[in-house]
């Protein structure tokens, strides 16, 4: 029998599985230039095995998120992370090409949907509500940290022991989380609420009709299309800039990932304390506004200089996580209770087909533009501002609720 965790020890074991099983999650991004020559790759076919991560995140998530209204999320995040393991060993052992890794890194993403939202759904189903905004941070804050850590990761092993070798550390280090979960995480003891309407389980509809869900889901749609966008081909800008600039970089492309890694964990935590202190919708709008400001210029201005290239990214990385973790607690804060995990998995289905439009929709558009350029990348980073605009005027027009404890609530 498992002994039972207080609220912040349960959060802090479930976040430091969630770092373990992450880790490997943005390895193939960051050894994206170095893969392109090697297996001869097209901008549009290395955008296809980014996007595959969350096509099929993206199809998994409403299935496997929404079991957990009737099954302990437990059990799912376990087989989430089982996913997650196969799927990096074998890339490791046998990806030698555009079809292996892609059909691989769709099981990676079966991974991603069986332990991302569904890790958030365990906290939720055995914390209480009052520690749930700080909870999500701090969840989305131990994502951040192993995206960012992994960048820095896959650089080292494979310069030091060649690209597969860091696929087979990413498999072992999920193993470590699967063990974490299994023996320190206990079952959840209080029942599963039932739907008063009686309604079946993937029944959705009640969902897409709570107005405020729906209001910080379709925000998440465009947030995490910037957000994968911007690691699915961060590395790749700034190593384009680096060669075309002939600048030898002090800081590599991987290690500033890292960095932006680290910087988007700050902001995202950073940010759910100002919605609770400010006002949510304020945040979030502050946010948005600002992240179409940086995406609209960092384009034809990064590849001016490195440094400046390396400063904007750095900045950008701020301004996309800040309002992170914000809406997808006003997601799942503004949920019905026995809804939440259909209400997370749709938040997260739209999430993640941004997820998935947005690394294609640069590797298109660069190739469409005859290759890396200037103005390829002005138009990439461009096209997200304009989506991330759109989104902003439908959020706003859409009105949705702050959440217990967030300033004028109490």
């Amino acid at each position: 029998m498992i002994p039972r965790l207080s609220g912040a020890r349960l959060v802090a074991v479930v976040c430091a599985a969630q770092v373990l099983v992450q880790l490997g999650a943005y390895f193939w991004p960051a050894l994206l230039p170095g893969m392109m020559p090697l297996w001869g790759l097209s901008n549009s076919e290395a955008g296809w095995i980014t996007a595959m991560f969350y096509g099929t995140y993206l199809l998994a998530v409403p299935i496997l998120v929404t079991l957990t209204d009737r099954i302990d999320a437990r059990y799912v995040y376990l087989f989430g992370v089982g996913c997650t393991i196969i799927a990096h060993l074998l890339f490791g052992l046998v990806a030698e090409g555009f079809w292996s890794a892609l059909a691989l890194r769709g099981l990676a993403g079966v991974g991603w949907a069986g332990t991302y939202m569904t890790g958030l759904k365990l906290l939720s189903d055995q914390v209480d509500k009052t520690l749930m905004s700080r909870a999500t941070a701090g969840h989305a804050a131990s994502i951040g940290i192993s995206g960012g850590v992994s960048f820095a990761c896959a650089d080292l092993l494979s310069n030091a022991f060649g690209w597969q070798s860091a696929f087979v550390v990413a498999a072992a280090t999920a193993i470590m989380a699967w063990l974490i979960v299994a023996l320190l995480v206990p079952r959840r003891t209080t029942p599963l609420p039932r739907a008063v309407d009686g309604q079946a389980l993937f029944d959705f509809r009640p969902v897409f009709r709570n107005r405020s869900a729906m209001a910080y889901a379709i925000a998440y749609c465009i947030h995490t299309l910037e957000m994968n966008a911007l690691r699915g081909w961060g590395v790749a800008f700034l190593a384009y800039v680096a060669v075309s600039t002939g600048t030898h970089a002090l800081f590599s492309p991987t290690y500033v990932l890292t960095a932006l890694g680290v910087i988007g964990t700050f902001a995202s935590v950073f940010g759910n304390e100002a919605a609770i202190r400010w006002g949510r919708m304020k945040l979030i709008t502050l946010a948005m506004l600002a992240s179409v400001a940086v995406s609209g210029s960092i384009g034809f201005l990064g590849t001016l200089s490195y440094a400046l290239a390396v400063a904007l990214l750095l900045v950008y990385g701020f301004v996309v996580w800040l309002d992170s973790s914000s809406l997808t607690a006003g997601a799942a804060g503004t949920a019905e209770p026995s809804r939440r995990g259909a209400t997370l998995a749709v938040h997260s289905m739209l999430g993640y087909s941004g997820g998935f439009v947005g690394p294609l929709m640069i590797g298109y558009t660069l190739d469409l533009a005859g290759g890396m350029s200037r103005t390829a990348w002005g138009v990439s980073f461009g096209l997200v501002a304009v989506l991330m605009l759109l989104a902003l005027i439908a959020f706003r027009l859409m009105r949705p609720q702050e959440l217990a404890g967030d300033r004028g609530t109490h």
